[in-house]
């Protein structure tokens, strides 16, 4: 109970310099501006990341693959049966090189699936938006193609693409109608090397394509993807002689690339703090000097070093709290309203070009380009994808607040170099 007068004493001294001084409030928006910024660069980061990572898991690699399956129901069925596991679908896949109306030929990977793998694999067909005709592998000849590869071939639903399947250094064609296959479909998915270089075909017509070493391979998917270690044990001790790989395997070096790509995005945004913090550290310092005298009076009364100095330090955290607060608050409206954010900043800065457009064709110059911030024809993207994860919010606000306490602890130690008979013998 002694001690509550700290806590008058420092919000006094924050209102005060709050009106008599406009470095409160720089540094308490300098706070805000940081945790926005990050907050909001973090979410459209971990939303192009995650897409990124889920389109691999849920169409590539899945999160388990267990080689050399034998494709018999009983064994499907059992490994379907084990607890943690939400599907498992077997594959099979081999390249190839296709050609459509255009003259050139594409290198493309062929996926032979069952003709019920959208209902084996309910996360396959969320990830796969169908752009025109339909997921129809029921007949042999019918083929699934990405939406980029067809723009490529100049083919659409409905059309015929030959293909030669490659196998070492050379082709395989033991039957000529494994060359022609009708498009049922063309599927978009979001990202651009499956759009671009997949198709999918029936598993018996695959089978028939690939060469003797090529196995088959089921793709087995997770309730959740971070138990791969676990149900990876399970499966191993369950089949002799069959191995289990995790999705942290195979994709390493990808998914290493992105958190190395984020933790330098987070650390380069992050500097804005260092910044906000020498601005809190000088101010805090001034304050220091301003108020000798109070501080001299409050030693004499009997307070100590450390009580002084948490006076100071608890403005920083006033501080920092407000910022981080309101930061948090105005960083998550827009995290959540990102697009509707891109949208009206697009709207006024091409406002402003449509103005400076019809003065330019008053002196004859030429018209400027409009603005987009992720432009279609640049950005393989149609919306702006946002995610935000809780804990990196929360992480993000504590080192605000931290970076304000920590300026204030540095800033107020002049407090105990301070001698009170020294500075009233002055006043």
């Amino acid at each position: 109970m002694k001690n509550r007068w700290i806590g008058y004493v420092a919000k006094r001294y924050v209102s005060r310099n709050r009106k008599n001084s406009p470095s409160v409030v720089f540094s308490i928006l300098g706070i805000a501006t940081g945790v926005l910024a990050l907050i909001v660069i973090i979410s459209v980061m971990n939303g192009f990341q995650l897409g990124f990572i889920e389109s691999i898991l849920e169409i590539s690699s899945g999160h388990l693959r267990i080689e050399d399956f034998p494709l018999d129901d009983e064994a499907v069925n059992h490994i379907r049966s084990l607890a943690g596991i939400s599907s498992a679908l077997p594959f099979r896949e081999t390249s190839v090189l296709m050609r459509g109306r255009s003259a050139n030929p594409r290198g493309v990977l062929v996926r032979g699936l069952p003709p019920d793998a959208l209902s084996l694999d309910p996360g396959l067909g969320n990830r796969l938006v169908m752009e025109s005709g339909s997921f129809d592998l029921s007949s042999e000849d019918n083929i699934v193609l990405g939406s980029e590869l067809s723009r490529h071939l100049s083919v659409y639903t409905g059309d015929l693409v030959s293909m030669l399947a490659v196998s070492g250094g050379g082709f395989l064609l033991d039957d000529e109608e494994d060359l022609y296959y009708h498009v049922t479909g063309i599927f978009h998915s979001g990202y651009y090397e499956y759009d671009l270089g997949w198709a999918f075909i029936n598993i018996d017509r695959a089978a028939r394509l690939a060469s003797p070493e090529e196995k088959p391979v089921l793709l087995v998917k997770l309730e959740d993807r971070w138990q791969d270690q676990r149900i990876m044990t399970q499966v191993n001790n369950l089949l002799e002689d069959i191995s289990a790989s995790s999705w942290r395997d195979y994709n390493r070096s990808f998914f290493s690339a992105l958190r190395t790509e984020k933790l330098m995005m987070f650390i380069l945004v992050g500097l804005i703090f260092i910044v906000v913090g020498l601005n809190i550290f000088q101010s805090q310092r001034r304050t220091v000097l301003e108020r000798r005298e109070e501080i001299g009076m409050l030693r004499t009364l009997g307070a100590s070093d450390t009580e002084v100095r948490l006076v100071f330090v608890l403005d920083g955290f006033i501080i920092g709290f407000c910022g981080a607060i309101t930061g948090m608050i105005t960083g998550l409206f827009i995290a959540f309203n990102i697009s509707a954010f891109f949208t009206f900043l697009e709207t006024l800065v091409n406002l402003f070009i449509s103005m400076i457009n019809k003065l330019a064709i008053l002196f004859g110059a030429d018209e400027a380009a409009f603005f987009s911030v992720f432009s279609p024809t640049i950005f393989y993207i149609k919306e702006i994808p946002s995610r935000i994860i809780p804990y990196e919010v929360m992480m993000i606000c504590l080192f605000g607040l931290l970076s304000a306490l920590a300026a204030a602890w540095f800033a107020s130690g002049r407090v105990s170099r301070m001698r009170p008979a020294e500075v009233l013998r002055y006043e």
